[in-house]
């Protein structure tokens, strides 16, 4: 979770909400990203996303089976479905996301009876740090 902090960093420097992700297999980081919509022009980019699409490329694979996410952030919506579509094993989030975030706090789609694939989800490593960083950006953004 420290990459994912440091990852998170490289968006804050960019202007974008600073989330950073990143993917392990076998104790290994396969793929990692940080949230840049704004630079890329892009509403997918969010940092699970581009961590997913570089994990693929790593593996030359579109699933990612074994493997784990971590992220600064509780995933949104998008990413958990995105991370059922790529059979992610585990997805480790830090701050929780009230409003939006679909891993347990305003939504658990990892239990949603419609999708074919579920992930185990933990929250909360590094959650004081992870929320921090998140608060003094909209703190200084206001």
């Amino acid at each position: 979770m420290k990459r994912a902090l440091e990852l998170a960093e490289r968006a804050e420097r960019l202007g974008e909400v600073p989330v950073g992700a990143l993917i392990t297999l076998k104790d290994e980081i396969i793929g990692e990203g940080f949230n840049n919509p704004i630079t890329d022009h892009d509403p997918t980019a969010h940092a699970e996303i581009v961590a997913m699409r570089a994990a693929g490329q790593s593996l030359k694979n579109y699933r990612l089976v074994g493997a784990t996410l971590y992220v600064t952030l509780e995933p949104c919506v998008m990413c958990m479905g995105a991370m059922s579509h790529a059979r992610i094993e585990r997805v480790v989030y830090g701050a929780p996301d009230p409003k939006r975030g679909a891993a347990g706090s305003a939504l658990k789609l990892q239990d949603a009876d419609f999708l074919n694939h579920r992930i185990e989800v933990h929250g909360g490593l590094l959650e004081m740090e992870c929320g921090h960083q998140l608060r003094r950006f909209f703190r200084e953004k206001r």
